[in-house]
């Protein structure tokens, strides 16, 4: 009997099939950052369309999608095919996407809200299509702990590339003489043609197994308000939605700072920017380090006040100097590659808490909430950047000539906005109460009570009170 277990966790995925399934990566992460950091100033600047009609087509769009992922969460669960689950999905998911890339990074001349608007939405479909499935693939692909956390692993490292491969294309575009007018179209070339080669590749080379559907397990609306109302859960979902919106609100107004503030070419901040990503892998590993030395909420603070530090020094960075001007870009994402990596492990903290307590498994629907705040802070980033920058004096047409007033207003919306809300993250884990102890006791009554299932298999159910909850204000 105790061989058993064992044998299952021995069983890992091969490396193989990790590195194709990872394939879906490429073209979301593509997405994320041509669509965050890109494709909003080539509206603005290149096209002319009116900040603050760029900024608000991004936040109606964005928050429209945020419900819309809930029903196809829904949908992907209900569906049963002979091809499989999520690989329908998958399928369907990849032509939106296209779709969407193709229309908006190739636009026709003259293209105002409406055309914004609407494909803006065919996008995000696609994207959420394509990225809830991947995730919800890779649960079942992997289903043991080791195991999962391996195949995310070559998830992100894989996603990577596709980031790079788009900061990469100014790069190589300024140094050809190119016109930065191009570098959107590229963009989306290169997207519009990995999407399908990365989908075709998951397809062929990935399994799927349908899990059997557990009866007597439904959906309730009252259960978000039941662990929102958490104490501890609320202070993560409110610093999550900070720590997103801060990083959110410098990659809409970055190329703007970097080229007119601090004199970089468009190809040198996006070396700069490339540098501040790649800074996430020693960031994220040593912050998870550092959590285990002093608690996840104390690390939280500890990067969430050095991110905040290191960006006013952004402003001693000389003009144009890429010597200095990598040290803080470094230093920022290492710090910020923390923020995910800590509120994430500790929903996990507060998931076990939820288990003792509740009895039932939560950790989806919580997880769900932190990925709401973290969609309503890319919806609030752009529109409300962009409405600021266009009530400064800035004019972010290309050509236009910006007074010494409105550069000026352009750093301290560049600034202000990013500090006060990762200052304001890093605050909501004063007082947090669920640290290592309290977790420690939490994991060995779970324990036990997991034990007596193991023991006696025909046991169905264990009350709450019989398992010695951890008391309501222990989560507080």
């Amino acid at each position: 009997m105790p061989q058993a277990p064992t044998a299952r966790r021995t069983a890992r995925l091969p490396l193989s099939t990790a590195l194709a399934f990872a394939g879906t990566s490429l073209p979301i992460s593509a997405v994320a950052i041509a669509i965050s950091v890109f494709l909003p100033r080539h509206y603005a600047s290149h096209l002319g369309v009116d900040l603050a009609v760029v900024g608000a087509a991004f936040f109606l769009v964005r928050m429209i999608d945020i419900p819309i992922d809930g029903l196809l969460g829904w949908g992907m669960d209900k569906t049963r095919t002979a091809w499989g689950r999520y690989r329908v999905w998958t399928i369907l998911g990849a032509p939106v996407l296209m779709a969407g890339i193709y229309f908006l990074f190739m636009p026709p001349t003259g293209v105002g809200r409406a055309y914004l608007i609407f494909w803006l939405l065919v996008m995000y479909l696609g994207n959420s299509i394509l990225t809830l499935s991947h995730v919800a693939w890779a649960a079942t692909l992997a289903p043991h702990y080791d195991d999962r956390s391996r195949l995310f692993g070559v998830i992100t490292a894989i996603g990577v590339l596709g980031a790079a491969a788009i900061l990469g294309i100014p790069i190589v575009n300024e140094a050809r003489g190119a016109a930065d007018s191009g570098n959107v179209a590229t963009m989306g070339w290169l997207i519009f043609l990995l999407t399908p080669l990365a989908v075709a590749l998951v397809i062929w080379r990935t399994p799927e197994k349908i899990a059997p559907e557990v009866p007597g397990h439904s959906f309730r609306l009252r259960d978000y308000a039941a662990l929102i109302a958490r104490p501890s859960f609320a202070r993560i979902l409110l610093a999550d939605l900070c720590l997103s919106l801060g990083p959110g609100w410098m990659s809409a107004l970055y190329l703007f700072f970097f080229t007119d503030s601090r004199g970089f070419t468009t190809g040198q901040a996006s070396i700069l920017l490339a540098v501040y990503i790649l800074a996430g892998f020693a960031g994220a590993p040593l912050m998870g380090r550092l959590a285990t030395k002093i608690s996840k909420h104390r690390a939280v603070m500890v990067a969430t006040t050095g991110y905040s530090l290191t960006l006013i020094s952004l402003m001693a960075i000389p003009q144009g100097n890429m010597a200095i001007g990598v040290v803080p870009m470094f230093v920022a994402g290492f710090l910020a590659a923390g923020f995910n990596v800590l509120t994430r492990a500790m929903t996990a903290d507060i998931a076990d808490e939820v288990r003792l307590e509740q009895g039932r498994e939560r950790s989806g629907l919580l997880y769900a909430m932190t990925v709401m705040t973290t969609k309503i802070a890319g919806a609030f980033s752009i529109g409300l950047t962009f409405f600021v920058l266009s009530r400064v004096g800035y004019i972010a047409k290309e050509g236009a000539a910006n007074t010494p007033q409105a550069i000026h207003n352009l750093e301290l919306a560049y600034l202000i906005g990013p500090i006060v809300f990762v200052m304001l993250g890093g605050a909501c884990m004063i007082g947090y109460r669920l640290g290592a102890e309290r977790h420690a006791e939490i994991r060995r009554q779970l324990d036990e009570r997991d034990a007596l299932y193991d023991e006696d298999p025909g046991l169905e159910t264990i009350t709450v009170e019989a398992a010695n909850p951890v008391p309501a204000q222990a989560g507080q």
